[in-house]
């Protein structure tokens, strides 16, 4: 698997299939990004207006260029949300803030922070996520079922990618990736992610072939 070296990706947008296939997408350019006085409200209220455009909840990932180019523009203009960083739990080693929720609220907006060494298991979100890097180095490894008749549950590796501040990465909903805290500092990134439902997002056993409710 290659990696790419530090540096070399800053400012590019990915998006990850189903099979796990990570795709370079085009990026708008941070420069015409800029906007005076970009509120995180206004940044709500841009994806839930845009998301309103989904005949059906199931299409709201045909809009992941545009909100890809929206989660860019908040954090080229909002010193605020980069500025959230939660304080990692000693025994797990990571944190989550939410950043913004309420009785009904379709999104789940927040910033996660993990320190250097931490994973996450395999796992997918059951709904489309963007994640955009704010600090730290993270390496995410891409997985795929093999749809074996006979383990239906069973997932390979397909790749891995180093992604560095500045890069925005995207999923559609049963996309599978595990993560990992790379370098010498903890890594801090904003993450969106629509209605997640229970029984679409599993963590995945690839040893013993199994997904359970994640």
């Amino acid at each position: 698997m290659m990696i790419e070296p530090q540096g070399t990706l800053q400012g590019r947008d990915w998006l990850v299939t189903d099979a796990g296939e990570c795709q370079l997408r085009p990026a708008a350019r941070e420069w015409d990004l800029i906007r005076d006085r970009y509120y995180f409200h206004r940044f709500l209220t841009e994806i839930t207006d845009l998301l309103d455009r989904a005949i059906h909840e199931s299409e709201e990932w045909d809009y992941l260029p545009q909100i890809r180019m929206r989660v860019r523009q908040l954090v080229a203009n909002s010193y605020w949300v980069q500025t959230q960083c939660p304080d990692p739990c000693p025994k797990t080693g990571f944190a989550i803030q939410t950043l913004y929720d309420e009785i009904g609220y379709p999104l789940t907006v927040q910033n996660v922070i993990f320190l250097p060494g931490v994973s996450s298991p395999l796992h997918n979100h059951g709904t489309w996520g963007v994640v955009a890097v704010l600090k730290g180095l993270e390496k995410h490894t891409f997985w795929r079922r093999t749809h074996d008749p006979e383990l239906p549950d069973r997932v390979v590796p397909v790749g891995e990618k180093i992604l560095s501040p500045g890069e925005i990465i995207s999923f559609t909903p049963q996309a599978i990736h595990s993560i990992e805290s790379i370098g010498a500092e903890p890594t801090l990134t904003f993450q969106i992610y629509g209605d997640t439902q229970p029984r679409s997002r599993f963590e995945f056993d690839p040893i013993a072939c199994t997904a359970k409710p994640f």
